[in-house]
């Protein structure tokens, strides 16, 4: 068996004297789709941060390619961070609302130097085209794009460095229901390619059972259970996975 991407051990994260979370592990291999879900406040969020090192852990290990990434700094740092990117629940706050699509997408290429000036406008153009956006866009601002458009952008701005490891936020809570599907495709083809890992946090199940290979239910900061995603919706072992399969379905009934 090839060793884990991501080996997350123990983490702890306090915050006011409480503690957030509370020693959450888990492994992540490559090409793999993992969901965390919960309900707002169990620590779905937090844990997201803490991984990419966002904010520090009171305890635990993360061990990214099996080093310590906690302990890394300088030059070590900035390559692993290279290889991990997350996208934000809302585009509103992620995006630079003073920059164009054109210059948010070149901004990562640029500082990792990845692209040379020449062939920059064809990998953003391929960046665009991977989710499903036009040309059109590339001189917009932020607030010129729709929701649906604007996150389209923060995932290609997050795709741009060609990571590792994609960490996605609560990434379609904020759009509209319309788009949530649309959404959910791309998040669905990025699964099947065989070099990136994903971290999919979410409270709706409905999606994450689709798109996930395992599930981790995070509540109060911890992990109360971890299984493949077919087998945890079909049989789930505890009450709060069953409160949230019952909740997707509750919200699946609305929607028709």
């Amino acid at each position: 068996m090839n060793a884990p991407l991501l080996q997350v051990e123990d983490l702890c994260v306090h915050r006011g004297g409480v503690r957030v979370l509370d020693r959450v592990s888990f492994a992540l291999g490559a090409g793999e789709t993992l969901g965390i879900v919960g309900a707002s406040g169990s620590g779905k969020s937090t844990l997201a941060r803490a991984v990419l090192r966002l904010l520090e852990p009171a305890d635990g290990r993360v061990r990214w390619r099996g080093r310590d990434f906690l302990a890394l700094s300088g030059r070590e740092l900035r390559a692993a961070r290279r290889e991990m990117q997350i996208v934000f629940q809302d585009p509103a706050t992620s995006l630079d609302p003073r920059m164009t699509v054109f210059s948010i997408l070149a901004e990562p290429l640029v500082v990792h130097r990845l692209e040379r000036s020449h062939a920059l406008e064809e990998r953003i153009l391929a960046l665009l085209r991977e989710v499903d956006l036009g040309p059109e866009v590339l001189h917009r601002h932020p607030h010129e794009l729709s929701g649906g458009q604007a996150q389209r952008v923060a995932l290609a701005r997050a795709l741009a460095p060609s990571p590792a490891l994609l960490v996605a936020d609560e990434a379609l809570s904020a759009v509209d229901v319309s788009i949530q599907a649309q959404m959910a495709n791309l998040f669905g083809k990025l699964r099947h390619s065989a070099s990136l890992a994903c971290l999919f946090i979410s409270h709706d199940l409905r999606f994450t059972a689709v798109l996930c290979d395992r599930i981790a239910v995070l509540s109060r900061g911890a992990i109360v259970e971890l299984a493949e995603a077919a087998s945890l919706v079909r049989a789930p072992r505890h009450d709060v996975t069953r409160a949230l399969i019952a909740a997707a379905r509750e919200s699946e009934v609305q929607r028709r």
